[in-house]
């Protein structure tokens, strides 16, 4: 359960091809800190361009994040996906709800985010692939820097 599939240095780091290969059509990603950094109003241009590069290649992509609607809301706008907010990962309601807009198959459906409790649990407990990438910055806000410091244990890793 708390072991991802995968890991990327950052959303822009995962590989379509890959993806595509292992026959997955529909990715949901996460917003802060996975797609924006944790505080920041813009996407970096890689991650912006993956997001383009993958609706051009057909795959499906649904943004769930257990941020406010307002702003989950004009990321999803500006990148033309939809978008679940307050969703309260890693319950079920925000996952199952993406796969409702995106109309694919669990076996079919990735999940791509920084938070091992949130993204990676909540993936788990609907059968979905897992990919864990880094937090694009280290700002977090005070409740996920508790949960960083379980992870790091759990992953077995050293303080960033």
């Amino acid at each position: 359960m708390f072991r991802p599939d995968g890991f990327a240095p950052r959303l822009s780091g995962v590989s379509l091809d890959d993806l595509s290969a292992r026959g997955f059509r529909g990715i949901i990603v996460d917003l802060d800190n996975t797609l924006v950094g944790y505080g920041q109003e813009h996407l970096a241009d890689l991650d912006r361009d993956w997001i383009a590069r993958a609706r051009d290649r057909g795959f499906r992509i649904c943004l769930v994040s257990n941020n406010f609607t307002e702003r989950v809301g004009r990321i999803s706008a500006e990148l033309g996906v939809p978008g679940i907010s307050s969703a309260l990962k890693p319950l079920p309601r925000g996952f199952l709800a993406a796969l409702r807009l995106l109309g694919t198959e669990r076996r079919e459906t990735v999940v791509v985010g920084d938070q091992l409790f949130t993204d990676v649990l909540g993936a788990k407990f609907l059968g979905l692939h897992a990919i864990l990438t880094e937090p694009i910055v280290a700002k977090d806000w005070l409740g996920t820097r508790v949960l960083r410091f379980l992870e790091r244990l759990v992953l077995g890793r050293k303080p960033t």
